[in-house]
Formats: C-alpha cells, structure tokens, sequence
C-alpha cells in the first residue's frame, strides 16, 4: 500500500514538473474599460506616477507597499520603484502621450532575480469616451513554476487591472 502511495505521489510531482518545464513561459494579460471622458482627462491620472494611488489597487492589495520616485514623475523617463510584502519592482515610463497613452519598462525584483515585462495603459476613442486598455506582457522565467505562473497570469493579474480600471473610470467619471 506504502509503495503504490509513493509512486502516486512520485508520478504526481513528475507530472507538475514536466508541465511546468514545458508550458509556455511568456504571457500577456489584457483588460479595457470605456470610460465617459477624453483621453486628456483620463491621461491626468494615468500619465503621472505620483496620482496613481488614487486608482491602481496595489495599495489596497498590498498595504505595506512603500514607493519610491525618481527624478521626475510624468513624461517619458518617469520612474517609480516599489517594495512590498508581496514583492519589489521598479518601472519607467518609455511613451507618455496624452492622446494614445502611456508605455512602460518593468521588472519584478527577487532576490537577485529579475523579471521583466512591458506594461501599457493606451486610449482610443469611442462611443462617448475613450477606452482605455491596461495590459502586460513578459516571460516567466522561473524554472519549474515558470510554465505554471504563466498559464495562471491571466487569472493572477486580470482581476487586478479589472479592478484598476474600474477605480480609473469611477475617478475620472467623478471629477
């Protein structure tokens, strides 16, 4: 009985590191929201790093998090590091248009690991607004917990930018 539980349990982790090892690494996640304003207003808040607790929920998620700014704030070079209970990083603004959005270049940080991604907020009109669309993309690269990480992305990042683009839409709305 003990040798056929084992083997279970051996076949169990073979199976969880085979998958991991041979799923895809690289993910993206992508969310929009059409919010009732110009992109000039929705840009405001989306395009200056100092005004983005007031709509990302990574504080509210993430109560210990303490962010950092560079030298400035808005514009291309714009930067921001953070650290967490969950996690450091660090971004900078690679585009920052009022009209179609902002671009940024970002890593994860653990330990003396980085993981790097680019991440985008772009606006495009549309039927009495402007849709915004937040999303991320990257490469997993973890062994193992890599494949698995990025066939959950959608699902470990999604509800977060849902939730961000909510908050961006109710503030931009009430203002």
């Amino acid at each position: 009985m003990l040798k056929k539980v084992l083997t279970t349990i051996a076949i169990l982790i073979l199976v969880f590191v085979l998958i991991g090892a041979l799923y895809p690494r690289d993910f993206k996640v992508v969310r929009t929201v059409v919010v009732n304003a110009d992109a000039a207003k929705v840009h405001a808040l989306v395009g200056d790093l100092k005004r983005w607790d007031e709509w990302t929920p990574w504080k509210e998620s993430d109560p210990t998090i303490v962010t950092t700014f560079g030298p400035i704030t808005t514009g291309v070079g714009a930067s921001q590091t953070w650290t967490g209970k969950d996690g450091d990083g660090r971004l900078i603004f690679t585009k920052c248009d009022p009209t179609t959005g902002i671009a940024c270049d970002m890593a994860f940080l653990d330990g003396d690991r980085e993981l790097p991604s680019k991440t985008w907020l772009s606006y495009a009109p549309a039927a009495g607004g402007t849709q915004v669309e937040w999303g991320i993309e990257g490469r997993m690269d973890i062994p193992v917990l890599g494949g698995w990480l990025a066939m959950f992305s959608g699902s470990m990042i999604g509800g977060a930018f849902e939730k961000g683009l909510a908050n961006l839409k109710r503030k931009v709305e009430g203002s």
